[in-house]
């Protein structure tokens, strides 16, 4: 019965338009708070204790890095030696996106950091030049 009430309260509140991570976040207070002995005081502590993980400060710091790198002209730098290795194929700047990507995620070691520099860059030139802006997303993340 506990786990019918959590799912169709998380439903409503998705169906309203709260974002999902607010929405998984009221849901699981709801939760700690209403159906469980839980005190408030550890609640808010393991809140605290689990953003002080060193690992997780590395994803901000790729997608500045990969800012930086795109701001500095290296993004376009990559892009401009990708179009001019392949883009003469048919479906050319969707295979330099690729090899562009490729690169950078050499060059920085992240995924996303390669999809925010790279992306930024090429997905505005590929919807320019007629590609679905889905299909573009799509080459860049993959």
């Amino acid at each position: 019965m506990n786990a019918t009430i959590i799912f169709v309260l998380l439903i409503v509140l998705m169906l309203t338009g709260m974002p999902i991570s607010i929405s998984l976040g009221l849901t699981v207070l709801t939760f700690l708070f209403t159906m469980t002995d839980v005190p408030v005081q550890s609640v808010a502590l393991k809140l605290f204790t689990g953003i002080e993980k060193f690992e997780i400060m590395a994803i901000p710091f790729f997608i500045l890095a990969g800012n930086f790198l795109t701001h500095g002209g290296v993004a376009r730098r990559m892009i401009r030696f990708a179009t001019s290795m392949i883009g003469h194929w048919h479906g050319g700047l969707g295979l330099a996106g690729v090899m562009a990507c490729a690169l950078f995620a050499a060059v920085s070691g992240s995924s996303p950091a390669t999809v925010v520099a790279i992306g930024s860059v090429i997905l505005p030139a590929m919807t320019k030049q007629g590609f679905p802006p889905k299909f573009g997303a799509g080459i860049l993340t993959t």
